[in-house]
């Protein structure tokens, strides 16, 4: 099983502290890395690849420290937020050299598979420079691909990529995930991250604001009031015995049911069956209505 452990990993440049005292172990599946622009993704991802020593703590891949261990890359593929393909040459020639680099047995082989896993393989003998942006880009992440990496570090992975496009690279990014490779991926589209991974590492001002999956993280904030949208077969008289629960935080009527804040998530939860038995009440639909993505990550970046 393929991980990549982080212990009290810091990094600065000067006086200008980038990553600071970050500890998470990633193991199979995919994460998504979020954060604010300059809070420290990209930093955190080219240590993991071994572009960046740690100032402090201590970071590994497999078992081994990813700073001067060019064998690390055996395992491990990067894309990363930099475009590095050279133009003059064909998807075919870019990745068939990145195959021969890793010096694969049948190099051949290997870069075919990885252009067809990318949907690249009817426009690999065109030059780079002719491609648009999505196609550059999915051409760099085929030649991470080509040696079959057990992990994955993508750096904006998404950048140009159109509606289509994407759509397929959340499916490759699926498959990897249940053929057990681990995939960290870093967006500033909250909605590709939820589409992709419900588990997430939030980093904030170069720490590590929250981990885990983001629908718990969000049950967990019990200083922010959590909103429910229900409907019921009476609204009004539901309305009305909720509101002298202490679970609850308030309650507003509207055309389209009721919106009920509450301080717990799980008392809430408990309570709301009891009261609409008591009053008669049929529950139609219960949902959270603020335990997206972007309303967790709002949350964080705020506090």
């Amino acid at each position: 099983m393929s991980t990549v452990e982080l212990r009290h990993v810091s990094r600065w440049y000067g006086n200008v502290v980038a990553v600071n005292d970050v500890t998470m172990t990633l193991g199979p599946g995919v994460t998504g890395l979020l954060g604010p622009n300059g809070a420290g993704k990209t930093t955190l991802l080219h240590m993991m690849a071994g572009f960046l020593a740690p100032s402090q703590g201590e970071l590994t891949v497999d078992g081994r420290r990813a700073w001067r261990n060019p064998e690390v890359y055996r395992a491990l593929g990067l894309v990363s937020d930099r475009e590095a393909a050279h133009g003059f040459l064909s998807a075919w020639q870019f990745v068939l050299a990145t195959a021969r680099l890793h010096r694969l047995h049948r190099p051949e082989e290997a870069a075919r598979w990885a252009l067809t896993q990318l949907d690249l393989q009817d426009v690999q003998h065109r030059r780079i420079s002719t491609f648009s942006k999505g196609m550059r880009q999915r051409t760099r992440v085929a030649a991470a691909l080509v040696h079959r990496p057990d992990i994955l570090l993508l750096d904006e992975p998404f950048n140009g990529m159109d509606p289509r496009q994407r759509m397929h690279m959340l499916g490759l990014l699926h498959r990897m995930a249940e053929d057990g490779a681990t995939v960290l991926f870093s967006s500033h589209i909250l909605e590709e991250v939820e589409q992709v991974s419900g588990t997430v590492q939030v980093i904030v001002a170069g720490r590590l604001a929250a981990s885990g999956d983001y629908r718990t993280i969000r049950r967990l904030m019990t200083h922010r009031p959590h909103v429910f949208a229900i409907r019921s077969t009476d609204d009004r008289r539901l309305a009305v015995a909720l509101v002298g629960e202490p679970a609850v935080a308030g309650v507003d009527i509207g055309p389209s049911g009721l919106t009920v804040r509450a301080g717990d998530y799980g008392a809430f939860a408990r309570v709301l069956p009891k009261v609409a038995v008591h009053e008669g009440v049929r529950v139609r639909q219960v949902i959270p209505s603020d335990e997206s993505l972007e309303s967790v990550f709002a949350y964080l970046v705020a506090s």
